[in-house]
């Protein structure tokens, strides 16, 4: 137990100061990508093509950190990432810039996918939920909170600014990688030994995951949110602010920071009621709460409720960040975490690749309003059939 406690602690400082730096780039990113006189449609190429590289790398990832270790794909990530943000920062034109944020992506991929890998090895079903829970409050509060220095750098020092910041954290959470995570890799072994199991061709995990209607519909409202997350908050909203409200960078950046620390206070109760009530109870309700932040975003006329409304979204993601996550590791049989896990992420990295393209044309077809207002409608649609279909995969029990 104090092992696992210990990989914990270390996946979130690892994961902290990664995301510190990815939240760092947030408010500049569609102004920096827009400052090479680009259209919305090819803002989202540049969030996208982030996502690309995480939806191409996913499954790989997992086979990797199979065949070589965690620690070793952790590190390799957050060194693949700084040099992907290095580039972007001294990119010389939009078809660099996004070559660029490719790369990154990539690093990304590696360090958050493995991230997923490590946590599903540490944790049992029976207190799953909170350490999930841990580990993606410390991730949202570190991406929500990043965005304010992000913002002042950004202001003070140029767009390219928080770029630069996020090469940095990325080398530093190859350090923390190699350094301080202990591996993880043999744990399914000695569990697949003792129950006289052996992990099958990848194809048939593959089909064995496909098969478990619980398991896709998590991962499609996973995508969802990843939709919302990257076409939504990361590319339509900080113009919305700015056009309708007048919204600096440093302004947005303070009002994801409030929220972020919102966020962070309900991860812990989140995973503690999915280990105590199940995970379809926190799961579908999130769902609910990140489909009507998009509203809110939309209708807000002052900046108090900007702020408001990016409270209910780092609630809404933080409850459901972890919950759906866990119900994916439940999924997962024996010895399958890896390909489980990196299944799950890639289905969410597909929703960075069609979330910006997707609500950046309809933004420029039909405005900024009716692009989060689409993307919400669509969550509900998947929460919904998640409600209806998906069965439980873990009924609870009293927590201590």
């Amino acid at each position: 137990m104090m092992a696992e406690r210990r990989v914990l602690f270390w996946m979130c400082v690892l994961v902290a100061i990664n995301q510190l730096g990815f939240g760092a780039m947030v408010p500049s990113l569609p102004l920096y990508a827009q400052s090479f006189g680009v259209p919305a449609s090819a803002i989202g190429m540049a969030v996208a093509a982030y996502g690309l590289a995480r939806f191409v790398l996913a499954v790989p990832t997992g086979q990797l950190s199979d065949w070589l270790g965690r620690r070793p794909t952790l590190a390799i990530g957050g060194l693949v990432s700084s040099i992907g943000n290095f580039c972007c920062a001294w990119a010389s034109g939009y078809p660099e810039f996004v070559v660029a944020r490719f790369v990154a992506g990539a690093g990304a991929g590696l360090i958050l996918t493995t991230g997923q890998v490590v946590l599903a090895d540490i944790s049992s079903p029976a207190q799953r939920g909170r350490s999930i829970a841990i580990y993606q409050g410390t991730f949202l509060f570190a991406v929500g909170i990043g965005p304010f220095p992000g913002g002042l750098l950004a202001e003070h020092f140029g767009l390219a600014a928080p770029f630069v910041a996020y090469g940095v954290a990325s080398l530093l959470a190859a350090i923390v990688a190699w350094f301080a995570v202990s591996e993880t890799r043999d744990l399914w072994r000695a569990a697949a030994a003792a129950a006289a199991h052996s992990r099958p061709p990848l194809a048939r995990q593959l089909r064995l995951l496909a098969g478990k209607i619980g398991f896709v519909l998590v991962s499609l409202i996973s995508l969802m949110n990843a939709v919302v997350r990257t076409g939504g908050l990361f590319a339509i909203v900080p113009m919305l602010a700015t056009a309708l409200l007048g919204l600096s960078v440093g302004a947005i950046g303070f009002a994801l920071m409030v929220g972020s620390i919102c966020g962070l206070l309900a991860a812990y109760p989140a995973g503690w009621l999915a280990d105590r009530f199940g995970r379809k109870v926190v799961i579908v309700p999130a769902t609910l709460m990140t489909a009507t932040s998009m509203v809110l975003f939309c209708v807000a006329p002052t900046y108090g409720w900007f702020i408001a409304a990016s409270i209910v979204w780092s609630v809404a993601s933080s409850v459901g960040g972890a919950a759906p996550a866990t119900y994916a590791a439940d999924s997962a049989p024996l010895g399958m975490n890896a390909t489980a896990m990196s299944a799950f992420r890639m289905t969410a990295d597909a929703g960075y690749v069609i979330g910006p393209l997707a609500l950046g044309l309809i933004a420029d077809v039909y405005g900024p309003v009716i692009s989060l207002l689409s993307a919400a409608f669509l969550l509900l649609l998947v929460g919904a059939l998640f409600a209806l279909l998906a069965p439980e995969t873990y009924p609870g029990r009293p927590v201590r």
